[in-house]
């Protein structure tokens, strides 16, 4: 009942509250991010939704246009504090995760869920394995289990299992749990960064090259 229609319902009820919020940091970090580079505000990305289902999810953008998509050898997203493709704006969105309020968006229009698993790259699929499949069985989240107990701590792997335990185990008081865990996680500003530099990237390619 609660996973089917209740969460539904109150992530819309959730983010028409929310909305005004959004508007204020749209109209702010909107203004910053056009001032510092000129480019868009928002940023899209192809995700995979519900039932494998591809759509775009939305963010603040926080890196310069055009900037080269960086992974790491798991095919994780390259993330460090002194990211050369940050923006200053992007840099303090980035450690305060309010990139992630344009996510709203997705939750009002359905694609998206104020908790659930972490939204992977559509272009990820072909790479899960069949243990790590059933994280696609709900809508994917704003936050989730692994964001707000682990964030950026684990590897693909540990984050694709939780994350599938997650879409099996949905509950009421879990997503409480979460949603009060995360704003802990957020300030408190616990592994934000996958990365430790620009150099970790480059050290990782060349131990794999040796």
């Amino acid at each position: 009942m609660y996973s089917r229609y209740i969460k539904r319902f109150l992530d819309i009820v959730i983010c028409i509250v929310a909305l005004p919020f959004f508007v204020i940091l749209y109209i702010i970090f909107g203004l910053l991010i056009k001032i510092e580079d000129g480019g868009p505000v928002i940023y899209k990305s192809e995700r995979i939704g519900r039932d494998y289902k591809p759509f775009m999810m939305y963010k603040f953008r926080s890196m310069s246009v055009n900037a080269p998509n960086l992974l790491n050898l798991d095919g994780s997203t390259y993330n460090a504090k002194n990211d050369p493709r940050q923006t200053k704006v992007g840099r303090f969105i980035r450690v305060t995760s309010i990139d992630e309020t344009a996510q709203i968006l997705n939750v009002l229009k359905g694609d998206m869920s104020i908790i659930g698993p972490r939204a992977s790259l559509y272009s990820a699929l072909k790479n899960y394995k069949e243990d790590e499949m059933d994280k696609m069985k709900v809508r994917p989240g704003i936050t989730g289990f692994t964001q707000a107990y682990y964030r950026n701590y684990l590897s693909v792997r540990e984050k694709r299992l939780k994350d599938a335990w997650y879409a099996n185990n949905v509950s009421f008081w879990l997503d409480v749990n979460i949603f009060f865990k995360t704003i802990l996680t957020v300030l408190k500003r616990d592994n934000i960064y996958t990365n430790d530099s620009i150099d970790h990237l480059k050290k990782e390619h060349e131990s794999v090259k040796v």
